[in-house]
C-alpha cells in the first residue's frame, strides 16, 4: 500500500508541475495541447501494448461514445486552461479550473438525479465566493477579462469530461485514460487543422518542455494515477486531490514568482474548501 500512495502523491505533484512546464514552451495553447495529448496517448497505448491488456470498449458501443465526448471535453478543457495560464498566470488559472468539481455537483442534480443537500450548497456557495475574491481587482479594473473567461470555461468542459466519463462504468484504469487522451488529441488536432494546418515552426529551446509535458507530466503522470487510484479508498482519493491544486500555487510562487495577495489567499482557502466540503461529503455518504 506505500507504493500505492507514492504512486498516487506523486501523480498529483505531476500534474501540480503542468503549468510550469507550459510556461517554458513558446508556442500558443493549442500547439501545446496538441503535443501533450499526442505524446501522452502514445505513452499509454506503448504501455497498454507492453502489458497485454485486453480491449474491452467493443462490447459496449454506447461506453465507448460516452468515452469519445468525454474526450473531446477534456481536450477542449486543457487548452481554455493553457490558455488561461498566459492570459491570467497559473496560480489565479488553477483556481478557476479548479471549480470544476464544483459544476459536476451542480450538473448531477440533473444527469444522475443526485439530490442537493445543505453542505453540497454550502461548498457551492463557498467556491463563488472565493472566485470573486480571487478575481476581485480585475473584475473591478475591467470586467470578465478574456483569460478569466478562459479558466471558467476550462471547468465548464472539465465537468462535462467528469460527467461523461462517470457514465463509462466498465471502462476504468489504463484502457479509459488510453482512450480518453487519444479522442483529446483528435479534437485538439481537428481545431489546429481547422485554424492554421500542421505546418508550424517548434522553437528548439521548446523541444525538452515538450517532451517533458508530454511523457512525464501527461503519459507517466496519467498512467501512476490511474494505476493507483483503484486500490485507494475513496475519501483518501478525494482528500489528497487537492494537493495538486495546492502544489500547483506553491510551485508558481517559487518557480515563476506569482504572489497572491491576503483577499486572493483566503478566496483560495473559500474555494479549495468548498470544493473540498463537497467531495468529501460525497465520499461519506457511498
Amino acid at each position: 500500500m506505500k507504493n500505492v500512495y507514492l504512486k498516487y502523491i506523486s501523480a498529483l505533484l505531476i500534474f501540480g508541475s503542468n503549468g510550469i512546464v507550459a510556461r517554458y514552451i513558446s508556442l500558443n495553447s493549442y500547439k501545446i495541447v496538441l503535443f501533450r495529448t499526442f505524446i501522452g496517448s502514445i505513452f499509454l497505448l506503448l504501455i497498454f501494448i507492453i502489458s497485454k491488456q485486453s480491449i474491452s470498449v467493443k462490447q459496449n458501443k454506447k461506453e465507448f461514445a460516452y468515452i469519445v465526448i468525454s474526450g473531446l471535453a477534456m481536450g477542449a478543457s486543457w487548452m481554455f486552461l493553457y490558455e488561461a495560464y498566459t492570459q491570467i498566470g497559473v496560480s489565479v488559472a488553477t483556481l478557476a479550473y479548479y471549480c470544476g468539481p464544483i459544476f459536476v455537483m451542480a450538473l448531477s442534480r440533473f444527469v444522475f438525479k443526485e439530490k442537493i443537500t445543505g453542505i453540497k450548497s454550502l461548498g457551492f456557495l463557498s467556491v463563488l465566493a472565493g472566485m470573486y475574491m480571487v478575481n476581485q481587482r480585475e473584475l473591478l479594473r475591467g470586467g470578465l477579462s478574456w483569460g478569466l473567461l478562459c479558466g471558467i470555461m476550462a471547468a465548464v468542459m472539465y465537468a462535462v469530461m467528469v460527467i461523461f466519463n462517470k457514465q463509462a462504468t466498465s471502462l476504468t484504469g489504463l484502457e479509459n485514460s488510453m482512450l480518453q487522451l487519444s479522442f483529446s488529441f483528435v479534437a485538439v488536432a481537428v481545431f489546429t487543422l481547422i485554424k492554421q494546418g500542421f505546418v508550424f515552426a517548434i522553437p528548439p529551446q521548446s523541444i525538452l518542455p515538450i517532451l517533458v509535458l508530454g511523457v512525464v507530466n501527461t503519459g507517466i503522470g496519467c498512467y501512476l494515477y490511474f494505476s493507483s487510484i483503484p486500490r485507494l479508498p475513496a475519501q483518501t482519493v478525494a482528500i489528497c486531490g487537492y494537493l495538486e491544486p495546492v502544489s500547483a500555487l506553491i510551485f508558481s510562487s517559487i518557480f515563476l514568482q506569482e504572489r497572491l495577495t491576503v483577499i486572493q489567499l483566503f478566496g483560495t482557502v473559500f474555494i479549495l474548501g468548498g470544493a473540498a466540503l463537497g467531495e468529501l461529503h460525497k465520499t461519506r455518504k457511498s
